[in-house]
């Protein structure tokens, strides 16, 4: 069950508090922001998940406010909140997770916390995940979710998640607040194996602007509502583990890509494949820096077919790539214009690749020519509107 309410929290009086329950114990398992500087609810639930990873009943949201960088009151503060809820959910504290995400540096409003939690657990609540997503948001645009279902003998498993995240958008975890759900059977070490292939290759490929959150979390839930057990040898009533993971994986990286579409002032999302590569972390690391590129993301924007930021920002990813064997392409394979071949530039159609480059989403494909390995990463453009945002977030 997802609830929403506003407290206050955020100033425009929109929903800011969000309660993600359960009727009964779930296994979870939780990826956290590998930036030093940790949220209080990030420390706090590493310490929940590290003892009790398989009884959690509850999430609690709050949007406004990150409770970073507030010292022993805010880690108080963190366990309060899941103190509160707890209480009136009629279950033990360290069964309740806690998120938080908003502005650094500031203490919560508790009161006003309080009255959210009392709301959200009363008749006045919003119901519903996209109330819930819309609660997490701070710029995002719009609330994000999504889910998939897996048939296993004639019995549905759903997984669903939630996410917000517009900016402070990188690799090194999961760069934003996420929460998967699944009524599926799991224990926590399946869950944990399974979210971490699945972040690998969803939202640890996508980046808005170079940075990382303190707050960073992704977290999944399983109920074992569907009584369908995940397992690595199953039997006929059973879900494969590849199988689970594969539609956990799906789920991430649509929730993925809407985080880099809804990327702060973005106007397009941007898909960026490296092909050719000696290995898939070759690979990664050559569009990880196509991706983070201002000077590409700028480009862009402005539609500049100016491929030599992209052919620049492969050279100083730190791969050992053989500028030589390059070849790049705009547009989707279907529709594709090769701009340069051998590392050297075609006489190509430079008003189509213009007109490539202004679609949505953006497609470029570069080729190491070096091996088989490849890999898919998801950006967006930079615009003015980028700056006035993260020029004023506090003021």
């Amino acid at each position: 069950m997802a609830m929403a309410t506003a407290c206050g929290l955020k100033p425009n009086g929109a929903l800011d508090m969000a309660l993600i329950t359960a009727d009964v114990p779930c296994s979870a398992a939780g990826l956290f922001t590998t930036n030093r500087v940790k949220a209080a609810p990030v420390i706090y639930d590493q310490e929940i998940l590290a003892t009790n990873a398989s009884a959690i009943r509850a999430v609690i949201v709050n949007a406004g406010n990150a409770n970073a960088c507030t010292g022993p009151q805010g880690a108080a503060n963190c366990r309060t909140m899941a103190e509160m809820t707890a209480e009136r959910l009629g279950c033990r504290a360290d069964q309740v997770l806690v998120l938080s995400t908003g502005v650094i540096g500031r203490q919560l409003d508790m009161t006003k916390v309080a009255q959210g939690i009392a709301s959200l657990t009363g008749p006045t609540a919003h119901s519903g995940a996209g109330a819930a997503a819309r609660a997490m948001m701070t710029t995002d645009t719009h609330p994000k979710v999504a889910s998939r279902t897996i048939t296993v003998a004639e019995r549905t498993v759903t997984i669903a998640g939630m996410c917000k995240g517009a900016g402070m958008i990188h690799p090194n975890m999961a760069t934003m607040l996420a929460i998967v759900t699944t009524d599926a059977h799991a224990h926590p070490a399946q869950l944990d194996r399974a979210l971490r292939i699945a972040a690998n290759r969803s939202f640890n490929r996508v980046s808005v602007d170079g940075d990382t959150s303190t707050n960073d979390t992704l977290l999944l839930l399983a109920s074992g509502a569907s009584g369908v057990p995940v397992s690595d040898t199953p039997l006929t009533d059973e879900l494969a583990f590849d199988d689970f993971t594969a539609t956990l994986t799906d789920v991430c990286i649509d929730l993925a890509k809407q985080i880099a579409r809804d990327g702060e002032g973005a106007t397009r999302l941007v898909e960026i494949t490296v092909s050719g590569a000696l290995d898939e972390q070759q690979a990664h690391q050559v569009a990880n820096a196509i991706a983070r590129s201002p000077l590409v993301k700028t480009a862009i924007h402005g539609g500049d077919p100016n491929w030599g930021r992209i052919l620049c920002a492969a050279g100083y990813s730190g791969a050992a790539i053989d500028p030589d064997r390059l070849a790049l392409w705009f547009g989707a394979p279907e529709a594709s214009i090769q701009l340069v071949a051998h590392g050297l530039p075609l006489d190509a159609d430079l008003a189509a690749a213009s007109a490539l480059l202004r679609q949505d989403p953006v497609f470029i494909t570069l080729d190491l020519g070096l091996g088989d390995a490849c890999t898919t990463v998801w950006t967006c453009d930079f615009s003015k509107e980028y700056v006035e945002i993260n020029a004023h977030y506090t003021t």
